[in-house]
């Protein structure tokens, strides 16, 4: 949860700071409330028995953007925080999308 935190804390940073544009913050909080809706979803079908979100598609919001949702998610909702196979997976799309934004922020400083 201090990892979402930190990395949420980081992107209005960057947003204030004129590093972000404005469109890129605002993809990521669409991306986070639809991730976490969806974790939503999922736990509710899980405790009704009815058809679930497949991982792959919360795995692929995350690296779309929706990871500080996804973390608020999994800690409010205590879902899929202790499933070590889905965890490594989220993690690396963690990275891999925090990769990408800092080789887009770079290319704007860059073009700016």
């Amino acid at each position: 949860m201090l990892f979402g935190l930190a990395g949420c804390g980081a992107l209005l940073g960057a947003w204030a700071g004129g590093g972000l544009p404005g469109w890129l913050l605002a993809w990521y909080a669409v991306c986070s409330a639809v991730t976490f809706l969806l974790y939503w979803h999922d736990k509710r079908a899980a405790r009704t028995q009815r058809w679930r979100t497949p991982e792959r598609s919360l795995q692929l919001l995350a690296l779309a953007g929706g990871w500080p949702g996804a973390l608020l998610a999994q800690a409010a909702l205590r879902h899929k925080h202790r499933k070590a196979d889905f965890q490594w997976v989220f993690l690396l799309c963690v990275i891999a999308n925090v990769a990408c934004v800092l080789l887009l922020i770079r290319q704007f400083a860059l073009a700016g």
